[in-house]
């Protein structure tokens, strides 16, 4: 249990130094390039915090395991909008948040998910049909996020001289391995967490429903907490949608072109509505307003603890 311990402490201390740097690297990019904080938030940050996910999903579907994939990453899309959201909204609320890197990728989202539930209610499962639509999706993604970069808008500060001193490759290789640091401390995390909570007792459906998407939800945390501490608050904001989305695309994608996914009932019936719901909360009113409140953090905080409580019931 010691050695247990010890691992758990090394993964959070490997995903605080991670999730530091990969914001002032970010930051750094999203300077140089003049690209809106969110806008690199959405597309680096995210695809560097979604790996854990993505690797969990993608080792299950090997392992035979794919069913764990979508309550990976549906338990992942409610913890990273209800808790991590609601947080960072109620502690420093979104303000100045520019419509046009948003209202395309609150659009794309609410879509793919109510596709995704009508099929999974209509079949109980997600095929590999879906899951190649879902990564030809993530290409079109991909492509629109550059397609639309010069159209979102640019940065509020101009320092000229610091931006000349700023270098992308340098600033890309921390990115790698700030996302290394957040991968490895990730599954140190959940993994010995997970031994943790079988040896004083919690039964294993909570673990998968808690710990892993929890777990693998600590990089979004950490990377939105930074942000939040260093002044860079969209940079969470669009770490945590561009999350959400990479969570649809590629989490259930992957497992889904290998091998399927079935689906339980309370996935179809719980699960994914909830994630529609918790992301309307957060979205809406940011879209009308261009600018969130605590009222929306306090109310995502709320839905979290109940939705956590009613899974330890």
């Amino acid at each position: 249990m010691a050695q247990t311990i010890i691992l758990f402490v090394t993964g959070l201390v490997l995903i605080c130094l991670g999730g530091d740097r990969l914001v002032d690297a970010a930051v750094a990019i999203a300077k140089k390039l003049g690209i809106p904080q969110i806008v690199v938030g959405a597309t680096i940050v995210s695809l560097g915090t979604t790996l854990p996910e993505v690797l969990v999903s993608t080792t299950a579907a090997f392992d035979g395991s794919a069913a764990i994939a979508a309550g990976n990453a549906f338990g992942s899309i409610i913890c990273n909008t209800a808790l991590i959201a609601g947080l960072t909204q109620t502690i420093r609320p979104s303000k100045k948040v520019e419509p046009s890197a948003l209202w395309w990728r609150s659009a794309f989202f609410f879509i793919v998910i109510i596709l995704l539930d009508v099929c999974g209610f209509i079949t109980g499962s997600f095929g590999r049909p879906v899951g190649i639509v879902l990564l030809l999706l993530f290409i079109v993604y991909a492509c629109i996020n550059v397609m639309r970069a010069p159209l979102e808008g640019g940065i509020e500060e101009k320092d000229e001289d610091i931006i000349k001193e700023i270098s992308i490759p340098f600033q890309l290789m921390i990115l790698v391995v700030c996302a290394a640091f957040l991968f490895v401390g990730a599954n140190l995390l959940v993994d010995n967490g997970i031994l943790i909570a079988q040896a004083v007792g919690v039964p294993e459906r909570v673990i998968a429903v808690t710990f892993i998407a929890l777990g693998t939800s600590l990089p979004e945390l950490m990377t939105s907490v930074m942000s939040l501490i260093k002044g860079y608050g969209n940079v969470g904001l669009g770490n945590v949608i561009g999350a959400n989305l990479l969570n649809m695309l590629l989490v259930i994608g992957i497992p889904s072109a290998i091998a399927g996914i079935p689906l339980e009932k309370s996935t179809v019936m719980v699960d994914i509505p909830l994630s529609f719901l918790v992301m309307a909360v957060l979205l809406v009113p940011i879209l009308v307003r261009k600018k969130s409140s605590r009222l929306q953090g306090v109310t995502l905080l709320g839905i979290y603890g109940i939705y956590c409580v009613m899974s330890f019931l």
